[in-house]
């Protein structure tokens, strides 16, 4: 068996509460903290819950110095209403780019960059 425990992304030094607006606010992850033996490393974790409480996604968000932002990489999250969270994106003043709305066969999906310019898909089955 292999599973994806976590993905990781990168901030600059002092970037957590940019990351913290769009990644808790913007796509609706839960901030969860981080173990004692890591928190002074900075950074942020989040998780998505399904309807009985277990983990479906994880993401850390780690300080990177210097930092360089993952242009092409990227974590690819599904939501159940792609428009509201495209909605709650735009009303942070993100960018959402859907040119490749319906491209993926089964899903409806669009990019945005997270503050710091980190590519992020978001997803919703058909």
């Amino acid at each position: 068996m292999i599973a994806l425990h976590h993905v990781q992304v990168a901030c600059p030094p002092g970037g957590e509460a940019a990351a913290r607006a769009f990644y808790g606010d913007g796509l609706g992850l839960s901030e969860v903290e981080k173990p004692a033996g890591l928190r002074a490393r900075g950074g942020a974790w989040f998780r998505a819950y399904d309807g009985t409480g277990q983990v479906v996604a994880e993401l850390h968000v780690g300080v990177q110095d210097p930092f360089t932002p993952a242009g092409k990489a990227h974590p690819a999250f599904v939501v159940d209403d792609l428009d509201v969270v495209a909605a709650r994106l735009r009303d942070q003043g993100h960018e959402v780019d859907e040119k490749e709305r319906g491209s993926f066969e089964g899903y409806l999906r669009f990019h945005s960059l997270d503050p710091h310019g980190n590519r992020v898909e978001v997803l919703q089955a058909l």
